[in-house]
């Protein structure tokens, strides 16, 4: 009798252990009931914007813009930087940002008053997007034609020129493919601001219906996704 017991014993453990080693091969009871149970990672809240980036430092320089923006050179240019508070830089080849820094090149006083124009159209609509601004001129200017690019610049060659484009009604921080996806009322303001700040030329496209003086604002074709500001020569 006592081997008999013995023997049920020894087969009931066994039974027990091959239970269990069953489960643990099908990968349950592998790891403690608490482990198993734990919460999920909260969500990320959607609608939050990214704090956009800081201004980064400009060398400022003396810079002179020389021969005419269709046929001339930059001696001395200031870079763009890359992204800031209140902008964004958009690369027109490439379709993404920011721009290489290579497109991003005008005088002293083109960087300067660019940057101030969209500062103060940021204080004055706090709710809009950052504003995107494309090519300025080469690092020297010179001809910055088809071979940089589809289209390229007739201009943009002694750092007087430079791109804005308009601020899109879904608020995306990218270039506006269709004028119906602008928005008018800001991209209006953004005219008149460069038109006060001494644009000799701005040219918009002919079907997004923005206005101005006639010797200043003109419209252009290519141009229904970007306005196109233009500076007088940098005063002696």
């Amino acid at each position: 009798m006592r081997y008999v017991a013995l023997a049920a014993a020894f087969l009931a453990f066994a039974a027990l252990g091959f239970t269990v080693q069953t489960s643990l091969g099908r990968g349950e009871a592998r790891t403690p009931a608490a482990l198993r149970a734990a919460p999920p990672a909260p969500p990320v809240e959607a609608g939050i914007r990214v704090a956009p980036p800081a201004l980064e430092p400009i060398r400022r320089r003396r810079s002179r813009a020389l021969g005419r923006p269709d046929a001339g050179r930059l001696v001395h240019g200031v870079r763009l930087p890359a992204a800031g508070p209140f902008f964004f830089t958009w690369d027109p080849v490439r379709k993404r940002s920011p721009n290489r820094a290579w497109r991003r090149w005008g005088t002293d006083r083109l960087v300067r008053t660019t940057l101030r124009v969209l500062r103060t159209f940021a204080a004055a609509h706090p709710d809009a997007p950052r504003i995107g601004v494309g090519d300025l001129s080469r690092p020297h200017g010179g001809d910055f034609g088809r071979r940089f690019g589809p289209l390229g610049h007739a201009s943009h060659q002694n750092g007087l020129d430079v791109d804005v484009y308009y601020p899109r009604l879904d608020r995306l921080e990218r270039s506006a493919p269709r004028p119906s996806e602008v928005d008018r009322r800001l991209a209006q303001d953004l005219v008149d601001r460069f038109v006060a700040a001494g644009a000799v030329r701005i040219f918009v496209g002919p079907n997004v219906s923005l206005a101005g003086p006639p010797h200043v604002v003109q419209r252009l074709a290519h141009h229904d996704n970007h306005l196109h500001v233009r500076l007088g020569p940098d005063p002696r």
